[in-house]
């Protein structure tokens, strides 16, 4: 999938007008990329759009328009769109009390660590997870985490082929497994592309 470039973006303006619509667009295009393991981690797969959305974001939140701070966030998020041969997702743990959300952190130490993905006929692909930074320290897990998951050119074809998808966290607090099926496992599949 093709990295993004200051010419993919829309100016500061420009992007004020077209957010409304922009934004629905991505909202409508993430429904089909999100991934529930269990009732308390989702798996949020990035491609070029949902980069260029956080993208356009952050050039809006922090008022950015001159090159040379576009061109860094643009290092900082191009490497969250996949390559071909991977999927990348936000992974994201979440629990609405806080007090709760602090002790299960604690529970789910290195849970990044232990997620992996399973194509039918293949041993499962473990995530490598948070390439940019270590986002766990001794003592709790991060609330939000990268990962990649790298597939060799036989698994592809077999998930192109129909094989099954499923992903997985053997984490001994969050034992959670779930098949990708239907219009989330094609915009998976497009990944591959």
């Amino acid at each position: 999938m093709q990295k993004l470039t200051r010419a993919d973006l829309y100016r500061l303006e420009d992007y004020a007008a077209a957010r409304p619509a922009f934004r629905a667009q991505v909202l409508a295009h993430k429904r089909n990329r999100k991934v529930a393991l269990g009732a308390h981690i989702s798996l949020l797969f990035e491609d070029r759009l949902t980069v260029q959305y956080q993208i356009q974001e952050m050039l809006r939140i922090e008022r950015i328009f001159e090159a040379a701070p576009i061109n860094e966030e643009l290092d900082a998020y191009n490497p969250l769109i996949p390559d071909g041969s991977n999927l990348k997702a936000t992974m994201l743990i979440e629990f609405d009390d806080v007090e709760r959300r602090k002790l299960e952190l604690e529970r789910m130490l290195r849970i990044e660590d232990q997620l992996t993905a399973t194509v039918a006929g293949y041993p499962p692909v473990k995530a490598i997870a948070d390439e940019d930074m270590d986002r766990s320290n001794e003592t709790k897990t991060s609330a939000v985490h990268f990962l990649r998951f790298e597939f060799s050119r036989e698994m592809i074809a077999a998930l192109r082929a129909g094989a099954a998808l499923h992903f997985a966290s053997t984490h001994p607090h969050c034992l959670e497994q779930t098949d990708v099926t239907g219009e989330t496992r094609s915009a998976l599949l497009a990944d591959f592309d």
